[in-house]
């Protein structure tokens, strides 16, 4: 019982921030096409990127809000934040320029503040794997027309 709820609160912290952050990208596209054009590791990737990140954000989302489907969710928000993750460490320490392209709250996050954050969330992902896998091999998560291993 402990283990839905947990798995459940992991869910619903996971969908609020992608939801969020998708739309907040959303409401103000062109500011967000132009940062990611003009970060210093994305340059190039400024026309097709930012439409990609929130499609997979908002993607990632579905897959959580659906039990059948959710512990593929929880791979697929697992990878997004540790490549977030990566690109805020690779930022950090090897460019010159930091640039900005999140929005919202946590856009008031300093960088290092933001790869705490992100840290904290790829634990979450990485507890909602385990504990969906848990909940799978001991029958507590019922999923159907999923064949058992």
């Amino acid at each position: 019982m402990k283990r839905k709820i947990i798995i459940e609160i992991i869910c619903f912290l996971f969908i609020l921030l992608f939801v969020y952050a998708a739309a907040n990208k959303i409401v103000d596209y062109q500011k967000f096409k132009i940062q990611i054009g003009q970060s210093p590791l994305l340059t190039g990737f400024g026309d097709f990127l930012p439409a990609v990140v929130i499609v997979t954000e908002l993607g990632v989302s579905i897959l959580l809000v659906m039990p059948r489907f959710r512990q593929i969710g929880f791979f697929a928000a697992f990878s997004l934040m540790t490549m977030f993750t990566a690109y805020v460490i690779t930022i950090l320490n090897f460019s010159p320029y930091i640039p900005c392209s999140c929005g919202g709250v946590l856009e008031k996050l300093g960088w290092t503040e933001h790869l705490y954050f992100n840290m904290a969330f790829v634990g979450l992902a990485f507890i909602g794997i385990i504990l969906e896998e848990a909940g799978r091999k001991s029958g507590d998560l019922v999923m159907t027309n999923i064949p058992k291993p």
